[in-house]
């Protein structure tokens, strides 16, 4: 019975031994298959046509694209091995051909480039699309500033004069030929865009200031409350602003630059986000404004057309409040505003953030309507630089036919000269 069991155990050893035996040999047969046919370094895979290692592919490469002529300086017989392979390039680089190195498969420059460029894309199309830590740090501030400036609720407008919602008759002031009466209603004209009862929510707005204000001799009945809010929301843009870390530590002179170019446009972006499409109206907590509430201000329809149009239009994309803050930030850091002095570093600025809104939407939006929102949101920001100018000629011919109502904060925001001071 020993015997049997040592028997046993002597062929289970035996068999071990030839296992490892035939291991050993594969190993070895597996490391001569992959050495490199040049030098006999291990060999990381076939390149140029031939198995070789990545010194003699790259050696190969440099030769390829060499203008001089390698010469031996012996016998053009040299041995290359591992160790001596730097000291003759031309036997190297003929040991190279011996084995199918094919130089017409060295790539050139332009080719190597393109491939990265190819393998890049590539990437970036399988690669999921991320917000960078900065772009999140930016829209975190942007976010944050604004809910501090802007009061959607306008619990903190206050002092203002009220709303007179009457239109005086062209009778009661002279204006010249040039100059169309401010009598008329855009209901008719803007019927697709305003109700036909815009005006019959304003009833409980009416109040005794409205009486006192038709007994005064002004043309614009509605501009001593229009201009209030105006004013207000100025000057929440300018906190707005100079809350932002970008823009104070830009030169003052850039800073007003910049405001003076931008506040129509912010002031709109801000005034879409309580406008009401079904109504037509712009819903400021307990204050409801219509299109005609404008008019009654002095402004014309060439202004107010457009205007109606874009708020619709914009209203309609469903932004969110990021992206909407990212339109702000946009408008605000525009370089090509006038009087600008430090056109690359606001260039730059602007660029950063039309990538970051970029970037937001292909994350955070789903949907086929995402890959469209990008261009239509940038198509919006054109809209309102269209209408900066028609404004601020417009608020100049008011503030020419009834002076001493339009803040002087509005006037300097619109006058082309630079101002002194925020």
């Amino acid at each position: 019975m020993s015997n049997k069991a040592t028997g046993a155990q002597t062929i289970r050893e035996a068999l071990t031994r030839q296992n490892e035996e035939d291991e050993d040999e594969e190993g070895k047969e597996d490391e001569e298959s992959r050495a490199c046919g040049v030098c006999g370094d291990l060999a990381k895979g076939y390149h140029f046509n031939a198995l070789t290692c990545e010194g003699c592919k790259g050696f190969f490469r440099r030769a390829i694209k060499r203008s001089t002529q390698l010469c031996c300086p012996f016998l053009n017989k040299c041995t290359i091995t591992k160790n001596n392979r730097r000291s003759c390039q031309a036997c190297r680089f003929r040991k190279c051909q011996a084995i199918g190195m094919r130089k017409e498969m060295v790539m050139s420059e332009k080719e190597v480039l393109e491939r990265r460029i190819r393998i890049k894309k590539k990437k970036m199309l399988v690669a999921p699309i991320q917000l960078s830590s900065q772009q999140e740090e930016t829209i975190q501030e942007l976010l944050c500033v604004h809910r501090s400036t802007f009061d959607s609720a306008f619990y903190r407008f206050s002092g203002f004069r009220p709303m007179d919602r009457n239109i005086l008759p062209a009778s009661e002031y002279n204006h010249s030929e040039n100059e169309p009466p401010y009598t008329c209603s855009l209901s008719s004209s803007l019927s697709s865009s305003s109700s036909s009862s815009l005006c019959g929510s304003f009833e409980k707005q009416d109040n005794q200031g409205g009486e006192q204000a038709r007994e005064s001799t002004a043309v614009f009945t509605a501009l001593p409350h229009v201009a209030d809010l105006t004013t207000y929301m100025i000057q929440d843009i300018i906190s707005f602003s100079k809350g932002l870390q970008d823009f104070r530590s830009l030169s003052i002179g850039d800073q007003i630059a910049l405001l003076k170019g931008a506040t129509f446009e912010v002031m709109q972006i801000r005034f879409n986000m309580v406008f009401n499409t079904k109504r037509g109206t712009w819903e400021c907590g307990h204050f409801t404004y219509c299109i005609d509430d404008a008019l009654r201000a002095g402004f014309q329809p060439l202004l107010l057309e457009p205007l109606l149009k874009f708020h619709h239009t914009l209203r309609k994309l469903g932004l969110q409040e990021e992206e909407y803050v990212l339109m702000q930030a946009m408008s605000l850091f525009s370089p090509d505003r006038p009087g600008v002095q430090q056109h690359s570093v606001i260039d730059e600025l602007h660029e950063n953030l039309a990538m970051t809104l970029k970037t937001w939407i292909d994350c955070k939006r789903t949907g086929p309507e995402k890959h469209l929102l990008y261009p239509k949101v940038m198509a919006c920001l054109t809209e309102m630089r269209t209408m900066t100018e028609e404004y601020s000629k417009q608020v100049l011919q008011i503030q020419d036919i009834q002076p001493d109502v339009i803040s002087p904060l509005i006037v300097e925001m619109v006058r082309k000269n630079p101002c002194n001071d925020l």
